[in-house]
């Protein structure tokens, strides 16, 4: 895979400044390190904070979410690696309006602790957070181990539903408790048509043959259900709906949100790359 980039390294920064600067009126840099974005206006007081964070290399993911009636902070990593300790506080921080942080991301083991960390720094201070994670990828476990699934496109649903719950006026514990009924209703699968490249990396995440597909795979890669020859438009969606449908069943009547995405060959982030002053 081609990437449109310059120094390897310098990835993220890059990407991150010319995301602000190109819509500065939704998107801030801030923290120590400017690995945390923000909304420009600062925390609200008197609303609950929503935070959230991962690695970078996913755009709109995390970052893209941060906005009115979304998110409030995001603390974001090098491709594929978590936010560090600092900047999950910095996140938490200028989130606080003084009604509480809730902590909204993926289940994944160093977001998880680094964002453990820092809650439990900052309640020292006063900071009063709560979690939620979600974890709505099936292939990834089965509903009999729900809790290790990894958090995937579900995050965008409770991202809008605790940000609107916030916004709203609601406390702490209601924005908690909106979003992880958003989290626990989410149900998510992939299938990977070719390999990524993390730009550090420089080659391809893992090699898959230009007839094969691999359904199930996880964002960074992780081994998926099944390798195989491609199949037409028709069949890869039809068993990605019964995989779904056999883990949450649906009866007539039943109200649902569905949503088709994609991350492309040249993800938003090499758009948005700032030429180094």
């Amino acid at each position: 895979m081609k990437k449109l980039l310059n120094a390897p390294c310098d990835y993220a920064d890059q990407t991150l400044d010319g995301l602000c600067l190109a819509h500065p009126e939704f998107y801030a840099r801030g923290g120590a390190s400017g690995r945390v974005i923000h909304r420009p206006g600062g925390a609200i007081a008197g609303k609950v904070g929503v935070v959230s964070g991962g690695g970078s290399g996913h755009l709109p993911v995390f970052t893209g979410y941060c906005g009115e009636g979304l998110l409030d902070a995001c603390a974001i990593g090098n491709v594929f690696a978590g936010p560090s300790v600092a900047d999950c506080i910095g996140a938490m921080k200028l989130a606080d309006g003084g009604a509480g942080v809730l902590r909204l991301y993926g289940n994944y083991g160093g977001d998880r602790m680094n964002f453990d960390m820092a809650g439990e720094m900052l309640e020292l201070e006063g900071l009063t957070s709560t979690t939620v994670l979600v974890a709505d990828d099936v292939a990834s476990a089965g509903p009999e181990e729900a809790a290790k699934r990894r958090g995937v496109a579900g995050m965008v649903y409770a991202f809008k539903i605790a940000g609107a719950k916030a916004a709203a006026g609601a406390s702490l514990a209601e924005v908690t408790a909106a979003a992880q009924k958003a989290a626990d209703a989410c149900r998510s699968i992939g299938v990977a048509l070719t390999a990524c490249t993390v730009p550090e990396a420089g080659r391809p995440t893992f090699d898959l043959a230009a007839d094969e597909i691999e359904m199930g795979m996880g964002i960074h890669g992780e081994p998926g259900l099944w390798r195989g020859r491609m199949k037409s438009a028709d069949e890869v969606a039809g068993e990605m709906l019964d995989r779904l449908l056999a883990d949450r069943p649906l009866v007539r009547g039943d109200r649902i949100s569905l949503m088709v995405n994609s991350l492309g060959a040249t993800p938003h982030e090499e758009l948005y790359i700032k030429k180094p002053a």
